[in-house]
Order: structure tokens, then C-alpha cells, then sequence
């Protein structure tokens, strides 16, 4: 069973997907890879995994959270879900750029494909991709928007200009 509901950030409306256990989506809305909402969802606020996620977004975006605690369970293939493993070991602030986190990711050499694999995380924000960025530190695709890479980073302290 699929559960969703919204929130609505500092940055627009967030669709919010989980299964029966554990988080599955955080989109930005318009962002690339975005679901659609399918018939058999249940839309529901207090499932345990939405109210949990809610309540956390909503302390990051007051500068009041560094490090998300609720449950995940990204669906992709195995190497997806190594390249977002690593990008969630990417701490509060911090930025690597795509060459590092194919490293991490076990796959040295494989920035481009790091690059595809972050660009299909399920689930921005708590799954930091937006703190990946380029070989010489600029900011280069984000699922979201660039503004809204830009504003996140920011937010951490890390303005990219």
C-alpha cells in the first residue's frame, strides 16, 4: 500500500510518498521523475512515516534540524541505491562533488553515472543530493531546480554562488 500527503515548504509544495513501514518520496512539485498519484494511494497526514517526515522538514527548514531520523526505503537498483546511501552519508553543510561520491559509492570513475543515479533520488532533502556538485564546486543539475539547490545549500550555510 502507497500512503501521500503534501507539505508545504519555504520552497513550494513537497508531495510525500510512503509503504506501509518507511518513507519512499520527497518531490518537490514540477520536479523531475516525479510519480504520478495512483489510484490505490491513500492519501493520509498521520500515517507514521508522513506525520514523522513532516514534522522533521519542518524543523530543517527552521534551522532547528541537521540530520533526518525517519525511516527510508528508496526503490531503485542496486547501484542507485549505493549512490544514495553514500549521498546520505554527505553531512549537513557539506558538499562532494560527483567524481568523490562515485568513490563512495564503490564505483571509482564513474561520475557520470553517480550523476544519473543522484538525479533519480526518490528522496531529495532527506537523502541530500542537492549537496553534490561539481568537480570544481559549482552547482550543476539538481531534479528540483537549481534555485532550489541553491536555496538549500544555503540554508546549510553553504551558499554556492
Amino acid at each position: 500500500m502507497s500512503y501521500y500527503d503534501y507539505y508545504h515548504s519555504p520552497h513550494g509544495r513537497m508531495l510525500l510518498v510512503a509503504d506501509d513501514r518507511a518513507l519512499t518520496g520527497v518531490y518537490f512539485a514540477g520536479q523531475k521523475y516525479q510519480p504520478r498519484i495512483e489510484r490505490d494511494w491513500v492519501r493520509d497526514g498521520r500515517h507514521a512515516p508522513i506525520r514523522q517526515v513532516k514534522h522533521e522538514l519542518e524543523e530543517y527548514f527552521a534551522g532547528k534540524r541537521r540530520r533526518f531520523t525517519v525511516k527510508v526505503a528508496p526503490r531503485g537498483t542496486p547501484f542507485q541505491r549505493a549512490v544514495w546511501k553514500a549521498i546520505a552519508g554527505v553531512g549537513f553543510g557539506r558538499t562532494i562533488p560527483y567524481a568523490e561520491l562515485a568513490r563512495r559509492a564503490g564505483r571509482p570513475g564513474s561520475a557520470r553515472a553517480a550523476g544519473a543515479a543522484t538525479g533519480r533520488n526518490p528522496i531529495g532533502i532527506i537523502v541530500p543530493c542537492h549537496r553534490i556538485v561539481g568537480s570544481n564546486g559549482a552547482l550543476t543539475g539538481y531534479a528540483g531546480g537549481l534555485a532550489k539547490k541553491r536555496a538549500l545549500l544555503a540554508l546549510e550555510g553553504r551558499a554556492q554562488l
